[in-house]
């Protein structure tokens, strides 16, 4: 399912100049479960291969333990990893403090899209930006410990 926000004057302005459309890519449960032990609660191929061909030769940023739980930066896009932790480096893969820092990274590339991919906190904190929702949704409820914030139907 793919939803887009209809912005008007109460929206938030778009902060950044130069900053791509922003879109969030998640799969999650009828309970918006995402996942548990910072592991995926499902494979899907199809799932997968929609991830791969959407985010191709596009800005992704996502939080540190999601990018721990890839393990690798995925091939083909500039992997963005947010982190509080100072120091924090991984090959392949930029870091920024806060989700402001990576846009502003992101729009550095020029692309003009930017995918937020992940884990739960960095949606939320993406929600009431993000332009654009690429929503697979598993028909299951889900035990997990990382959920998908509640989309507020107001906005989108």
């Amino acid at each position: 399912m793919n939803e887009s926000k209809n912005l008007d004057a109460t929206s938030p302005p778009r902060w950044l100049a130069g900053a791509g459309e922003l879109a969030m890519v998640v799969a999650a449960s009828t309970n918006n479960a995402i996942g548990k032990d910072n592991k995926l609660l499902w494979t899907l191929p199809n799932d997968l291969k929609f991830f791969k061909n959407i985010t191709w030769g596009f800005p992704v940023i996502m939080g540190r333990k999601s990018f721990a739980a890839i393990n690798k930066p995925l091939p083909g896009r500039t992997n963005i990893v947010i982190t509080r932790q100072p120091g924090w480096a991984a090959e392949g893969a930029i870091t920024a403090a806060d989700l402001d820092e990576a846009i502003a990274k992101a729009a550095e590339t020029n692309a003009k899209q930017i995918f937020i991919i992940g884990g739960g906190e960095i949606y939320r904190q993406s929600m009431a930006i993000a332009d654009t929702i690429y929503i697979t949704r598993v028909h299951a409820v889900l035990d997990g410990d990382t959920y998908f914030p509640e989309i507020p139907e107001r906005e989108w």
